[in-house]
């Protein structure tokens, strides 16, 4: 049986550990990798989404991915856990522009939100989270 959804979440694996690690490589500053089972492993959260009449006519299916990442707080001075927050948010974003359809899997994938939440007490071990929102679009 095929699935779709398994598809989606594999493809935003590869994004992740593919091509965003490539752009954070790039970095003057070193930013810890995305890895999963390891270090910084995001959550993803995969739901449908409501289609609008245009996506019925068209026959496609739409999908929400949420993607969560908790930065360990190093207890620095500076934010640099609030930079790296900022930091993976910019290349998913860059990935997902040079790339909007994840290798073919999807037909649009698009980031449409972004959150910042810092830890509840700063240098006390806690994480910063980043959340982002991407809105998927597959046809069928």
């Amino acid at each position: 049986m095929y699935l779709i959804e398994e598809d989606i979440i594999n493809a935003v694996k590869s994004l992740l550990t593919g091509r965003v690690n490539e752009l954070l490589e790039e970095l003057e500053y070193q930013i810890p990798l995305i890895e999963f089972g390891y270090g910084i492993s995001p959550v993803i959260r995969l739901s449908t989404g409501e289609r609008s009449e245009k996506e019925r006519i068209i026959k496609s299916d739409v999908y929400s991915v949420v993607l969560v990442f908790a930065v360990p707080e190093k207890g620095f001075h500076g934010n640099l856990e609030e930079w790296n927050c900022y930091a993976y948010a910019a290349a998913v974003d860059l990935a997902l522009g040079e790339d909007a359809t994840m290798g073919g899997v999807v037909d649009r994938a698009v980031m449409t939100g972004k959150k910042y939440t810092p830890p509840k007490a700063a240098h006390c071990g806690g994480h910063w989270e980043l959340e982002l929102k991407l809105h998927i679009l597959v046809e069928f």
